[in-house]
């Protein structure tokens, strides 16, 4: 049986911007062009400039599919997390894996890129607040606090702001044992400070 054009579409939509992610996490920005990216998912040039005429396209393409898999990569982590002692830190440590896996170095080639080209900050710009405010609810809800408290919220915020800078730590070296021990420590930290939510009734 044929699979519908629609569908081998998508599917292919679907490989070049996987394969732009993979490209820029591991060849960088400059060698994540069109005919590479096409290459890479095994697909004709012709076919990828079809979908995506320019790398323009292509680019701002995997930009939001990037963050539709970032957000849905953090609500993964969701059910899998038990309750009582030990959540704190599986949280913490969910959200540091979160930072040093293929989606977030390359989201760090295209905020890199963004530095110095105006046009594609402005598109990466909203994207990631959006990410951000996404990221810091889901953090609150996993960890079962309330973000209407300004230490909490802080906290929280600072926990994503330690991820990030772990997952940059990261790049250049296998930075795992010393993560491990700040992750237990940070966990720690937010266990003894967080407020839980008002139960009202």
């Amino acid at each position: 049986m044929k699979e519908p054009q629609q569908d081998r579409s998508r599917a292919t939509r679907q490989r070049l911007l996987e394969s732009t992610i993979e490209c820029l996490a591991a060849r960088g920005w400059a060698a994540t062009t069109v005919a590479e990216v096409a290459e890479h998912a095994g697909v004709s040039r012709g076919a990828a400039q079809h979908h995506y005429p320019t790398r323009e396209d292509l680019i701002t393409g995997a930009l939001e599919f990037m963050f539709d898999s970032r957000t849905a990569a953090i609500r993964e982590m969701a059910p899998g997390l038990a309750d009582g002692p030990g959540r704190t830190e599986a949280v913490v440590q969910g959200m540091v894996d979160y930072f040093t896996g293929t989606l977030f170095k390359a989201a760090l080639q295209v905020w890199t890129a963004a530095a110095a080209d105006e046009r594609l900050k402005d598109r990466i710009v909203p994207l990631e607040a959006k990410f951000g405010r996404v990221a810091h609810r889901m953090t609150i809800e996993m960890l079962g606090a309330d973000d209407s408290d300004p230490v909490t919220h802080r906290l929280v915020q600072a926990t994503l702001d330690l991820a990030r800078g772990l997952g940059l730590a990261d790049v250049l070296t296998d930075d795992s044992a010393r993560r491990g021990r700040i992750v237990q420590q940070w966990a720690a930290t937010l266990d003894s400070a967080i407020v839980p939510p008002r139960i009202d009734g």
